[in-house]
């Protein structure tokens, strides 16, 4: 069953340089269980698409269309087409969201457990006491040592890695059906990334919920993911089941992403190949394929077809494909 379903998502911030269209028609489905990966480089949309879904962007500076349909434990709703006030109800507590920086993403002011109890709170009438359990419980199964005694601790009290698993404790605290984790490694060193990550895995199958992953780091999305959606300048350019991916790329920037990463598989002979160029500006795509000017392959394509038409996302095996011209044949 989906969890969730977006379809034509678009997001565009007008600007006086021009309009930038940050998500350009992306559609994808989560599955109850399932973790879905989304990968590129800075600046792809991957953090923009999900700030829509938990309705986080400025109404006033933002545009967002098309839908995305949540199921809630009230039934079905379109994420994108209720008024802000109504998306409060659900935000936190049917779909909650891990940010990137949890320093700045904890209040410095109020303890770690007036956080935790507070977001309790605003989606459960119970007595303060039964929160402030609840806070300390989830404390205890993201691994914080003495949670009853930490709930009394300022965010700078904990290290970065504690942190993040304050920002995992708070983002579950009710049971939400889909988490977002918004680059939930970044800073933190490989151990405790690993142990992050372990982390977010468990508490997956004991809530029995989907998480999206948001991430450019390869290394992570293989040990992670169950599926993956590789965009690059606002679109999707291919997604595929995870050992799918990594063994059979359809899409050259994907393989250009795949390349760039060091593996234990492989002679260290030759140095790590790198994407050359820049991804292009938001505000002036390219007529054809966003990624032909860097594309090393654009030569086998006949008729200069990267270079003036938009490839469409095309099946190329069992639940994956690509938006790419080479290898459009095996989607016939």
């Amino acid at each position: 069953m989906s969890v969730l379903k977006v379809e034509n998502l678009t997001v565009s911030f007008p600007t006086p340089d021009g309009e930038v269209r940050a998500v350009n028609d992306v559609s994808f489905t989560v599955e109850a269980g399932e973790t879905l990966a989304i990968v590129g480089e800075s600046g792809s949309g991957k953090t923009v698409t999900n700030l829509a879904l938990m309705g986080l962007l400025n109404s006033h500076s933002a545009k967002v269309s098309g839908s995305a349909v949540l199921q809630t434990k009230s039934g079905p709703v379109d994420l994108l087409a209720i008024d802000s006030n109504d998306l409060r109800q659900y935000r936190g507590k049917d779909i909650a969201m891990i940010f990137q920086d949890p320093m700045s993403s904890l209040h410095p002011y109020y303890t770690i457990g007036d956080q935790i109890i507070e977001a309790h709170q605003v989606h459960n009438q119970v007595d303060i006491e039964v929160s402030r359990a609840r806070a300390a419980e989830l404390l205890g199964l993201v691994g914080i040592p003495d949670p009853e005694s930490r709930l009394a601790s300022f965010p700078h009290q904990f290290s970065g890695g504690m942190r993040q698993r304050v920002m995992i404790a708070m983002a579950l605290v009710n049971n939400p059906s889909l988490l977002i984790a918004d680059e939930p490694t970044t800073a933190l060193d490989v151990t405790v990334q690993a142990q992050i990550l372990r982390l977010l895995k468990d508490l997956q199958k004991e809530f029995k919920m989907a998480i999206i992953l948001i991430t450019h780091d390869l290394g992570v999305v293989a040990g992670a993911a169950d599926k993956v959606n590789v965009m690059y300048a606002g679109r999707i350019v291919e997604s595929a089941k995870v050992f799918d991916l990594y063994a059979n790329p359809s899409m050259p920037y994907t393989r250009g992403l795949l390349d760039s990463v060091p593996r234990l598989d492989r002679p260290h002979t030759d140095r790590l190949l790198a994407i050359p160029g820049q991804p292009p500006s938001m505000i002036a795509l390219p007529a054809g394929c966003s990624f032909a000017p860097r594309c090393s392959r654009i030569t086998e394509v006949s008729g200069n077809r990267c270079l003036t038409q938009m490839p469409e996302l095309t099946v190329r095996g069992d639940g994956h494909t690509a938006r790419c011209f080479i290898g459009e044949r095996v989607s016939q």
